[in-house]
């Protein structure tokens, strides 16, 4: 449902709020702009009656002359001071709203974007951003102008005859009316129009996002229909929607064009000359300045346009500026002496992406330094649901989690993440040099750490080959595959060296290769930290100092890789299956050579 019109105004206000004042002074300005644009032509038609008459003033005439001409300079002059204002507090404008939503959307939770389609943010960060940057850099100085020219115009033509005045003002108040009746239609239907073209953003980003997934299994035709559907409704509801305004916008338009005043001008002009009530020479100024008190009212309908469109938007960012967010501290405090070997605990912990329906059910859960605690389990058990919990991707439903006995809602986020690293199988790197997505672990690094982290996480050589090394930008002339994308990450959690590592089979993506020597670097980095590893590969973590085995978002087992295969229970079950699939089917196996995989084993270089 979109919010009222009454709720949009106050959210653009809202919005605008910053630059109110520059918006204020360069309407001013606009307007001082506006009248100056008029005086030339009350200038060329005092002219006129200057000359006619006999015999006429030479020094009048060129006083009146040099005003027109002055008064196009002082237009010139207030027309781009004005433009210049606008545009200056449009970037203030953008850069903070951009900045706000940034800031609002970094501290929700995961979850929230999976719960609204990717359209939905696209259309607010971009189109709408860029919607309302269109009426604060020219939307309000159009609406001024529109404004103080036809009065100005009308103000000097009422001193020349009021009754001819009128005559040409009516086609202008007819041609409003009928203007206000389309706009009232329009803005019934501007809401419905949003969430069409809403719909469309989202199956188009849809389709794109899965296109290789559909190709693949010879669904492009299906995946492709509901994009056709949704563009289709949307053509069908934009024409039927425009068909019911075309007819009174037309007629508008048409009154409100000078061609249209010009005619009435003449007509009327004539017809009061012929009866004696005024002067042929004052029908110049109608003539002049006439065709200026309808014309502006064109521009007039394209600035409310702007304005009822800046409307909308405001009121859709300004819902995303009110997403909850994750609570955070009003004072953050820190773990008391600054620990070195720092202790997790989770303690009845449950959680759900959903009110009604709880994925993780009264976790407890001890991670402890020096220590390897590893999560398994089947797809969908809850495993990394527990791992992105501890960098607050989420927070718990109920239960709390502890860092050195302080609840992590407890900490802010810098203080949280200068203990708690983590990668995930989802590479997430910036649009910018690989010198800085790995320096986000650790702003103040200089060049050699940084290059010491990407060769220990067996990246250097690749990055060094780049056209410009590490200077290079990501998605530009540093193209990486998913396996060296993750191996920048690792560089970055590296180099950040954080005491507690969070690990969602974060060398799913290396090459054959590279992954032991990724696997030695990590056991190098997680000696004497609290280390939490979710696993997919057994192999993996059988040196681990403790398993859990999730099952519908329980721990159902715990111990070492030894003790659970004693146990002949579900870990047993899990590697048996994963051992014989090793065996019969290789290739189907993720990852290298099982037998040339190491575990992840923290003893060896305790």
């Amino acid at each position: 449902m979109s919010a009222p019109a009454s709720t949009d105004r106050q959210a653009l206000a809202e919005l605008l709020r910053p630059i109110r004042g520059t918006l204020v002074i360069a309407c001013v300005l606009q307007a001082i702009a506006s009248v100056a644009g008029v005086v030339p032509f009350v200038a060329v038609a005092e002219l006129g009656r200057a000359l006619a008459d006999d015999p006429h003033d030479s020094d009048r005439a060129w006083t009146i002359a040099w005003i027109g001409a002055g008064s196009l300079l002082v237009r010139l002059a207030f027309v781009f001071a004005a433009t210049a204002l606008t545009h200056f507090a449009d970037e203030d404008f953008q850069l903070g709203v951009r900045r706000s939503l940034a800031a609002r959307l970094g501290r929700a939770p995961l979850g929230w974007f999976t719960e609204r389609r990717a359209g939905e943010v696209k259309k607010a960060l971009d189109d709408d951003v860029e919607a309302m940057h269109h009426l604060v850099g020219h939307g309000y100085l159009n609406l001024t102008a529109s404004v103080v020219v036809p009065l100005t115009c009308l103000a000097y033509l009422a001193r020349v005859d009021w009754l001819l005045t009128i005559a040409t003002l009516l086609p202008s108040v007819v041609g409003l009316v009928l203007y206000a009746g389309a706009m009232r239609s329009h803005a019934g239907h501007l809401a419905e129009y949003d969430r069409a073209l809403t719909r469309v953003n989202g199956s188009s980003v849809e389709f794109a996002q899965g296109i290789a997934v559909v190709k693949t299994f010879g669904q492009t035709g299906r995946a492709h229909a509901r994009f056709q559907r949704e563009a289709t409704a949307f053509i069908d509801f934009f024409w039927s929607f425009a068909r019911g305004m075309l007819r009174k916008s037309a007629v508008s338009d048409l009154l409100l064009s000078p061609v249209t005043t010009l005619l009435v001008v003449l007509a009327g002009g004539t017809a009061l000359v012929a009866g004696d009530h005024l002067e042929a020479v004052d029908v110049l100024p109608f003539a002049l300045l006439g065709l200026a008190v309808g014309a502006p009212f064109l521009t007039l309908s394209y600035a409310q346009q702007d304005l009822m469109t800046a409307r909308q938007a405001a009121g859709r960012v300004h819902a995303l500026l009110q997403t909850e967010t994750l609570t955070a501290p009003a004072t953050a405090p820190a773990p008391a002496a600054e620990p070195q070997r720092p202790v997790v605990r989770y303690e009845n912990v449950s959680f759900g992406y959903r009110a009604d329906r709880d994925v993780l059910h009264g976790i407890d859960l001890v991670l402890e330094p020096g220590r390897l605690t590893a999560l398994v389990g089947a797809s969908g058990s809850g495993k990394s649901t527990i791992a992105r919990l501890l960098p607050r991707f989420w927070d718990p439903g109920t239960g709390r989690i502890t860092l050195d006995g302080i609840d992590i809602r407890d900490l802010a986020g810098p203080e949280l993440y200068r203990h708690v690293g983590f990668v995930f199988q989802e590479t997430s790197l910036l649009r910018t040099s690989i010198r800085d997505n790995i320096r986000l672990g650790r702003p103040d690094a200089a060049d050699d750490e940084i290059r010491a982290a990407a060769r220990s996480a067996q990246i250097d050589d690749c990055l060094t080959r780049l056209p410009r090394g590490y200077d290079s930008i990501v998605g530009e002339d540093a193209l990486l595959s998913g396996g060296e994308g993750q191996r920048v990450a690792i560089a970055r959690m590296l180099l950040a060296d954080t005491p507690i590592l969070v690990m969602d089979e974060a060398t799913a993506f290396a090459d054959p290769e590279s992954e032991a020597a990724i696997q030695d670097a990590l056991a190098e980095l997680a000696c004497g930290r609290t280390v939490l590893v979710v696993a997919h590969r057994l192999r993996t973590i059988t040196e681990a100092d403790e398993i859990c085995v999730l099952d519908a978002g329980r721990i159902v087992e715990r111990g070492r890789h030894n003790d659970l295969l004693a146990a002949d229970g579900r870990y047993a079950a899990m590697w048996r299956t994963q051992e014989h699939l090793a065996v019969s089917a290789p290739d189907l196996v993720p990852g290298p050579d099982p037998e040339s995989t190491p575990g992840l084993d923290l003893r060896s270089t305790r």
